[in-house]
């Protein structure tokens, strides 16, 4: 009886036991769940405090310094307009765009950026950005845009981009990714523009990427690719470009790639072979005994199972002992093959370097250079035609052949000025059509953006365009950076390449254009030039030239000799400023004829040219004068003009409707008539015409 009452409340108890427990853990759910509930609410009702928590978390990272992004604090509107630098919304008052290209930012990509459900661009090019592309970055499945080149990053790849379905444009060159190109990036169906230059990638080229029908534009250039070109990246319907530059890519280059005609890049890859292609041998028959090589494989594709039943012969009856005895040796011969492979290759990596650091000392030479592969930490463009006799500058101590402080340039002044050439590659998205400003006979003209942010004018000169005397090509250089005035063009820099034969020179860009574009102006279209505007226009000029001829402190006397409306830039406050001067000091004698020769058409020559055969101080002067009439009346053509200093007001613009000073009109006009004048010793000085003018 007492072991079952005992028995007994022992049950009770435990009943009880057991009841409170439940009664609590249901309690505990209760609160859980209230308090979720509640965390919901608050996120859903402070949707733009997510995001701007979410910025201000972006911002310690990708400007850890705290120098570039000042304008992004707390308690702030980021779509107000007036705050958070770069950032752009929608309608909703949701973050779209964030562009800050060219800001010098120094720290990571965040995972946090995953944040911004809303982001349709994201430009972070031009930086100096490190770390990895983190996989969080696939949550943005609305951005169309993503600009991370010319960073610093590393690591590979993340295989999740490939879930980004609106992904249009991926730009990741000039970067230190690794690894291999994701074979999940042929699941982009948006994808018109994948460019991956200059990084470090393995493998082979995904033929998922070929599959894309929108894909127009692919640069894989300058990594170490492997393998095949795959048949289905030539059929791709809408491609237009494809560069694979430099890289180890093997086999027969698919027929159908000829339709790029121009569009297709191809150049080191020398184990490439192809009928009909420049620059690529014949492939050679394969025959019946030759194992058939395989399309370009993709990760996944074969196991490896399959691999091994592919190429291991057929099994040996043998003990597991005699096998593992015979494995342990073929692995022992194996690490000793592949440390004598590493020997010799180390070995002859050091006579070739020694072999070039000789050859690159004698200045005075041009030696053939080899077509191999380029090194991605080398130069990032194909330097590897033959050596210029004309420009054999290299970037060392030592590559200027004059002697140090010749002529009073010290070598370390003009070594201020050197831009290499990744510098201006990167500067100009490698020289992209899209930054094409011009051409002319002897020169093309790019825009460009410099990874401090600035944008520049860089002009890209062919070595047969320039002067075949090395020596007098150094002085030229010398008087082009020695030049500094207010009212002339200034140059940042420039640029020689032997292997390219080529010159770069790099200007500050100016946002008006040149004169040229504000004469012949219909009234009511285009800009018109107010009268106090072309004034000042007409004064810059004046010092820029007087500078030249060696006022203003000057160190020697400089004619321009190709003076015209086209030379004349407009910064944004259109203060005049004289471009190429001095250029022609660079430039071949026949160059400068065939220049002279337009100019003589545009009616800035002076008629002593043709008798004479010399340009003086005096032949910059009558150009001044035909500026000086072109800036009164308006026009480009004056030949037709009779202007006396009587009627002088009579010929000033129709579209300035009136509104100029008569008094200033007659005397620019007077100064204009006696710079155009006949004879070259009826002309002023330019020192005369600064006095004239009052400056």
């Amino acid at each position: 009886m007492c072991i079952t009452q005992h028995t007994y409340i022992k049950s009770y108890e435990e009943v009880n036991t057991f009841s409170f427990k439940q009664n609590m853990s249901l309690l505990h759910f209760l609160l859980l769940l209230k308090l979720q509930i509640i965390l919901i609410c608050a996120t859903l009702s402070n949707s733009s405090i997510t995001e701007l928590d979410t910025l201000l978390a972006i911002k310690d990272s990708l400007d850890p310094e705290k120098r570039v992004l000042i304008s992004w604090t707390p308690h702030s509107d980021p779509c107000s307009g007036a705050n958070f630098e770069g950032v752009a919304c929608n309608e909703q008052g949701l973050v779209t765009n964030i562009s800050l290209q060219g800001k010098g930012l120094s720290g990571r990509i965040p995972s946090a950026m995953a944040g911004l459900k809303n982001l349709t661009g994201l430009y972070l090019h031009f930086n100096a950005l490190n770390g990895i592309l983190p996989k969080e970055i696939a949550s943005l499945t609305q951005l169309s845009d993503l600009y991370l080149n010319v960073n610093n990053l590393s690591g590979e790849i993340p295989r999740e981009v490939g879930n980004m379905s609106n992904l249009q444009v991926v730009q990741l060159s000039y970067n230190e990714l690794t690894g291999s190109i994701p074979t999940e990036l042929g699941k982009l169906r948006k994808l018109s523009f994948l460019a991956l230059k200059n990084n470090h990638l393995t493998g082979a080229i995904p033929a998922s990427i070929g599959k894309l029908e929108t894909l127009e534009r692919l640069d894989l250039s300058f990594n170490s690719l492997f393998g095949p070109i795959p048949v289905t990246l030539a059929n791709a319907p809408e491609l237009q470009s494809l560069d694979i530059q430099n890289n180890s890519l093997s086999g027969n280059v698919p027929i159908a790639l000829k339709k790029l005609k121009g569009g297709f890049q191809y150049i080191n890859n020398p184990a490439l072979c192809g009928n009909g292609f420049a620059y690529l041998d014949t492939c050679k028959k394969v025959r019946n005994s030759d194992p058939v090589r395989p399309e370009p494989y993709e990760p996944g594709n074969l196991s490896t199972r399959d691999f091994s039943a592919s190429v291991e012969p057929k099994a040996r009856n043998c003990s597991d002992d005699q096998c593992k005895k015979q494995s342990e040796s073929s692995k022992i011969g194996l690490v000793f093959g592949v440390v004598g492979v590493i020997v010799a290759a180390t070995v002859s990596g050091l006579f070739v370097l020694l072999w070039y650091h000789n050859q690159k000392q004698k200045i005075g030479r041009a030696p053939e250079i080899s077509d191999s592969r380029l090194s991605t930490n080398q130069t990032k463009e194909a330097c590897r035609k033959r050596a210029s006799p004309l420009i054999n500058l290299e970037y060392s101590k030592g590559w200027d052949p004059l002697a140090k402080g010749q002529d009073g340039y010290s070598q370390e002044f003009l070594e201020s000025f050197m831009f290499n050439l990744e510098e201006v590659e990167r500067a100009t998205h490698c020289f992209s059509e899209l930054n094409l400003l011009g051409k002319s006979s002897f020169s093309a003209v790019y825009r460009g953006i410099l990874r401090d942010g600035s944008i520049v004018v860089i002009k890209r000169v062919l070595k047969t365009n320039c002067k075949s005397d090395e020596a007098e090509f150094l002085k030229g250089l010398k008087i082009l950076t020695s030049l500094k005035h207010d009212n002339l063009a200034r140059l940042r820099g420039f640029c020689c390449c032997k292997g390219r034969g080529e010159c770069f020179l790099i200007y500050d860009f100016v946002s008006n254009g040149s004169l040229l574009q504000y004469l012949d102006v219909e009234r009511g279209n285009g800009k018109v030039l107010e009268w106090s505007t072309r004034v000042s226009i007409i004064h810059g000029i004046a010092k820029g030239i007087g500078y030249l001829h060696g006022k203003e402190g000057s160190k020697r006397a400089l004619v321009h000799q190709n003076i015209s409306a086209e030379k004349i830039l407009l910064d944004s406050r259109y203060n005049s400023l004289l471009a190429d001067s001095g250029l022609h000091k660079l430039l071949a004698d026949d160059v400068v004829f065939s220049t002279l020769k337009a100019s003589a058409a545009m009616g800035y020559l002076a008629p002593e040219y043709a008798t004479t055969g010399r340009l003086t101080e005096k032949s910059d002067v009558y150009a001044f004068g035909v500026i000086v009439f072109q800036l009164l009346t308006g026009k480009r053509d004056i030949s037709p003009l009779r202007v006396e200093r009587a009627s002088c007001k009579d010929i000033v613009d129709e579209n300035l409707e009136g509104k100029f000073s008569e008094l200033e009109a007659e005397k620019l006009g007077g100064i204009a008539l006696i710079c155009t004048h006949e004879s070259p010793h009826l002309r002023p000085s330019m020192d005369n015409v600064l006095l004239e003018l009052g400056l």
